[in-house]
């Protein structure tokens, strides 16, 4: 084959040339890669840490609720007594205040104020919580009180959790845009006057 039919460099496709860069898009600007890892470190605290914190947070509630619950019941006692006056008064709870008189342990008759149902009859027998020095006091906290702090005090360490992610988001938004908006401003101050050139021609 003669050198005038031998294909030239010029015939045929081009060719083919190395993709230019596989980094990261050129148009990415470096607030866009910090706001994507921040958002990921943000997921990574929402889901390992909410379900930590609010189980620690439940778990000490309820441990804590349990000790005032054995030591309650460790220093109170229910006695029989009986109502000396007519109840008086009502309560959101619908019950009245009424004068009671018992006998402590160590024989000696006291009496005192207490909460009873509505409409007790004088006379009647009721039961009322004393402490150790045979005073009147509340019933000692439930174990059902203790469940119910530990899962009340869990539910609010996970809200709190959560409104701490949404507002370290808002919060690192506001300052990206901010930073960006400066940005953009400083760059068309500086494209601004060769753009508005090319319309005054």
């Amino acid at each position: 084959m003669s050198a005038q039919n031998s294909p030239r460099a010029s015939d045929g496709p081009p060719p083919r040339q190395e993709q230019a860069s596989k980094g990261p898009n050129p148009l990415r600007r470096r607030s866009d890669r910090f706001e994507s890892w921040f958002r990921r470190f943000l997921m990574l605290v929402l889901v390992l840490g909410l379900p930590a914190t609010a189980l620690s947070a439940g778990l000490t509630a309820y441990e804590s609720s349990m000790r005032t619950v054995q030591a309650q019941s460790a220093e109170r006692n229910e006695v029989e007594a009986r109502l000396t006056s007519t109840a008086k008064g009502v309560t959101g709870e619908g019950k009245q205040r009424a004068q009671v008189r018992w006998t402590d342990g160590n024989g000696t008759v006291r009496t005192g104020t207490t909460l009873v149902t509505a409409h007790t009859s004088q006379g009647a027998t009721v039961r009322v919580w004393v402490d150790r020095d045979g005073s009147l006091t509340s019933a000692p906290m439930s174990e059902l009180t203790a469940t119910a702090n530990g899962w009340f005090v869990g539910a609010m360490a996970a809200v709190g959790v959560a409104g701490g992610v949404y507002a370290a988001r808002a919060g690192m938004r506001r300052v990206l845009d901010r930073r960006r908006y400066a940005q953009w401003d400083a760059e068309w101050d500086l494209v601004e006057p060769t753009w508005s050139a090319r319309f005054r021609r």
